[in-house]
């Protein structure tokens, strides 16, 4: 790590342990902002009004889960993106809908770890305030069985080793950052805690922006600190009513500004600009926000235009009904739907008839037996650069 970067910082101090190495401590949150110029008290204005906005779409919607479950699972994508993994939206859809004959890779089950934790927190959240103790099982749940999930990587619990950050194969002496010694993670972890259960303070978009920095600065697992730190970003919002539903899939701005994520949460260890990751933050919450609200508009549109052309041609209530699953889940098998709706097997497959000869789904596996049907429109809706996933040989 190179010294001379962190040594200055206003925003933590710098600890030789007794191994000889030097290791970044952050200050215990909050930090001393001074000031706040006019373009920053505007982006804070921007990001309130367009999360306030995102909120309201989610109650305009006839189902909650429209939104809920694309959403969830643009969040977990983008969020495993960011940490290597390639599996795309459609890709997750797709293995969703085939679980009963194909297999997920490990990129994919990694991004239904991260559906499952998203979905286990916010449950949680009805018995448990966040806390030390959820963030353990978030922990958890994230790692079992992918990569870094693995008993010596201690899935769960905090590290009881050092770790460091740095380019592949790097040592502790030419990481890019090294986080707090074990023998005081306990102390920043506590306080960090003491932090998230302030509720009066700071706002709340700027106290979930210091939330994740310090996180991140903290790193106090072995591996999965990235997700899991974003995945407190949703449920910090979600707790405080800032969002009724987990519709802020904010993973998607920082996965394209991936480079300046890094550098914005590593110039407030090495400078203290605290002011240059907030306004960050903030206008990722603004983007994200008007994006989701101009995706659910997008979804509640063109649910209407396709039951008005289904409802023209007299289509059975169970089409309609299908219409909406298709809504929720993008990639679906007649024999999902036959069980998420009790319905005949024929009913389902008269359904998928009518959808498809309306071009609303497409079968893409070109087989006879398991086959999927995909809405390709659907996933253009919620990301237009979305490819569609279609299975290989050995996957169909």
């Amino acid at each position: 790590m190179n010294i001379a970067a962190f040594q200055n910082s206003p925003s933590g101090r710098l600890s030789k342990t007794r191994q000889g190495y030097y290791a970044y401590v952050p200050n215990p949150l909050p930090p001393q902002l001074d000031s706040f110029d006019l373009e920053f008290l505007r982006v804070l204005d921007d990001a309130g009004r367009a999360v306030g906005e995102l909120a309201g779409s989610g109650r305009m919607v006839p189902n909650p889960n429209f939104l809920i479950i694309p959403y969830t699972r643009l969040e977990a994508v983008k969020s495993s993106q960011i940490e290597g993994t390639q599996a795309s939206l459609s890709e997750l859809f797709f293995f969703e809908a085939a679980s009963d004959y194909a297999k997920p890779t490990e990129d994919v089950q990694e991004v239904i770890n991260y559906l499952n934790a998203l979905n286990y927190g916010l449950q949680r959240l009805e018995t448990l305030p966040l806390s030390l103790r959820l963030v353990g099982e978030l922990h958890e749940k994230l790692m079992d069985g992918v990569r870094g999930g693995a008993p010596n990587m201690t899935p769960g619990e905090f590290r009881r080793s050092q770790n460091w950050i740095g380019q592949a194969g790097c040592t502790l002496n030419d990481a890019t950052y090294v986080p707090p010694p074990v023998d005081q993670l306990m102390q920043v972890l506590g306080q960090w805690e003491l932090f998230l259960h302030d509720r009066t303070s700071l706002p709340v978009l700027l106290q979930c922006a210091l939330m994740h920095y310090q996180f991140e600065a903290i790193h106090p697992f072995l591996d999965g600190n990235g997700r899991v730190g974003r995945l407190m970003i949703t449920l910090f919002l979600c707790e405080r009513d800032v969002l009724p539903l987990p519709l802020l899939y904010l993973s998607a701005f920082f996965e394209e500004h991936r480079q300046e994520y890094y550098e914005r949460l590593l110039a407030v260890s090495q400078r203290g600009d605290w002011i240059g990751w907030i306004k960050f933050f903030l206008r990722g919450v603004t983007v994200q926000s008007n994006h989701a609200s101009e995706s659910a508009r997008k979804l509640i549109q063109q649910r209407e235009d396709y039951r008005a052309t289904l409802q023209a041609q007299n289509a059975t209530a169970s089409t309609l009904r299908v219409l909406d699953l298709v809504f929720t889940h993008l990639y679906l098998t007649v024999k999902q739907i036959e069980n998420a709706l009790h319905i005949s097997f024929g009913a389902a497959q008269k359904a998928v008839d009518s959808l498809q000869a309306n071009g609303i789904v497409e079968e893409i596996t070109g087989q006879k037996r398991n086959r999927v049907f995909a809405a390709r429109q659907l996933l253009k809706l919620l990301d237009e650069n979305e490819p569609l996933y279609q299975p290989k040989r050995s996957e169909r």
